[in-house]
């Protein structure tokens, strides 16, 4: 029998257990069994079957998988290409000119290599915000893929190059959509956008969730693209419920932020890209006002890292800053932090499982599903001392410190490396996918996308002369 053959018990022995659970307690050298696709027992010192397969946990730490609400997968054969764009850059390359040019076999590049890089950084399950599925084809592309890898996936169905209405309404769409709507390893979410035109042309595919009772997912409060307006839509058509997921919800009116926070939606907050992309100001410090649930998601490869660590990073410095910024411009020094360490861990992981509605999952606890992080590297400086968990998840550790990974009770990655994955296949996939893109654009074209023109800056007049003392000491010699 090998040493994690599917359906052997396996425990995680004498680790810090972050369990996720409402005190956010700690506990300190503890096990987690697991038991087939469940967690059977948390605590110190467990009995446990003969046969279980052990994993040394000791001076790591053991946490839930993490859970990503909006990555689009499909992107990632283009990882990095537009670290300098902005959201503007964004979507004249993908809406207007390029996106178009992604094929089936592209999709399925991007999607597996973004599952594979998620599974590698401890989040478990995905939300693939899929636009990019221009026909079925597409959409059966990005389903192989997605369940060619071990992880736990969403597919968030979107077609940017047509309206909602149109790809929505057909009985092709319904019947694909038919095949995932209440899976466990891979469910299904309608992705869309509501752009605020007074006729309100998404309200048919408003109507389709509805009718297929899945939720909708959608990028709101993006400056210059979804507004307020398209928040009032949705709430006097009765179409905002507790499962609608709003996607930055960095630039809306108060009003907006009343109206989610009383049908229950939640929120994703993408605090890497609304810092560099231009949506807005990360709005994790006003939805604490709202008391709006938060889950965090990473958004695109195109510019950004695709892991947690990074998210729960970024967003405890940008909430942070802002609190500090409207104190000094008030002339008040913050004296103590509102948003903590804890609770960003929470957002990245049970408010995931929140948002999507998955109960069994986000926690480790007695019959919740086995999705579970071991963060533990022996061979870095960075390891130890482990003082505060909270802090050192959020703060300290990286992809790299990423030890186990167990989905559904599989172990998919085990001492810092992937188990049964193909990368050269993977690389195959993607070095076709970019040679295919960079042909069909052209050389000149390719590159300029990838350089967008630097705005010129005005340098200001400076008022002051300086004159080095070493010289007016040399010079009264």
């Amino acid at each position: 029998m090998s040493e994690f053959e599917p359906g052997r018990p396996l425990v995680l022995r004498g680790g810090t257990v972050l369990p996720m659970t409402d005190g956010r307690e700690v506990l300190d050298r503890a096990d987690v069994l697991i038991e087939g696709d469940r967690i059977t027992a948390v605590g110190p010192d467990l009995p446990v079957p003969d046969g279980t397969a052990e994993i040394d946990a000791s001076g790591g730490i053991v946490m839930p998988g993490m859970i990503d609400t909006h990555r689009h997968m499909w992107q990632t054969a283009m990882r990095g290409y537009g670290a300098d764009w902005t959201l503007t850059q964004y979507f004249v390359w993908y809406y207007l000119e390029h996106g178009k040019r992604f094929r089936p076999d592209d999709v399925h590049a991007g999607n597996v290599l973004a599952a594979l890089e998620a599974i590698d950084a401890g989040v478990t399950t995905v939300v693939d915000w899929s636009h990019g599925l221009q026909t079925l084809d597409h959409a059966d592309a990005a389903v192989d893929a997605l369940r060619s890898v071990p992880g736990r996936f969403v597919l968030a169905y979107g077609n940017i190059q047509a309206p909602p209405a149109e790809w929505t309404g057909t009985q092709e769409f319904r019947d694909f959509a038919g095949k995932l709507i209440g899976g466990d390893m891979l469910g299904f979410q309608i992705a869309f956008d509501v752009v605020g035109d007074p006729s309100f042309p998404e309200k048919p595919a408003f109507e389709v969730a509805r009718d297929l009772g899945v939720p909708v997912t959608t990028h709101a409060g993006v400056w210059g693209a979804t507004s307020d307006e398209g928040i009032k839509q949705m709430h006097d058509h009765g179409f905002m419920t507790p499962e609608t997921v709003y996607v930055h919800a960095a630039s809306l009116s108060a009003d907006s932020y009343h109206r989610i926070a009383a049908t229950g939606g939640s929120i994703s907050v993408s605090t890497e890209s609304e810092q560099s992309a231009g949506q807005g100001y990360p709005p994790t410090w006003v939805l604490r006002t709202h008391d709006i649930p938060v889950s965090l998601s990473m958004d695109t490869s195109v510019w950004w890292s695709g892991d947690l660590f990074s998210a729960m990073r970024t967003t405890l410095g940008a909430d942070r800053c802002r609190m500090h910024l409207e104190a000094h411009n008030q002339g008040d020094t913050v004296t103590h932090c509102s948003l903590r360490a804890d609770q960003v861990v929470e957002w990245a992981t049970r408010g995931g499982a929140r948002t999507l509605g998955r109960d069994d999952l986000g926690s480790l606890e007695p019959g919740k599903k086995a999705d579970v992080v071991l963060i533990k590297n022996d061979d870095s400086p960075v390891s130890f001392p482990v003082l505060n968990p909270y802090g050192h998840v959020a703060f300290q550790a990286q992809r790299g410190d990423v030890h186990t990974v167990v989905v559904d009770g599989r172990v998919v990655k085990h001492d810092h490396r992937l188990v049964g994955a193909d990368l050269a296949a993977a690389r195959r996939e993607i070095e076709a996918t970019v040679e295919y893109l960079r042909s069909s654009m052209g050389e000149e074209a390719w590159v300029a996308g990838m350089h967008p023109e630097v705005p010129e800056a005005k340098v200001l007049d400076n008022p002051y002369t300086y004159t080095d003392y070493r010289s007016a000491s040399t010079h009264t010699r």
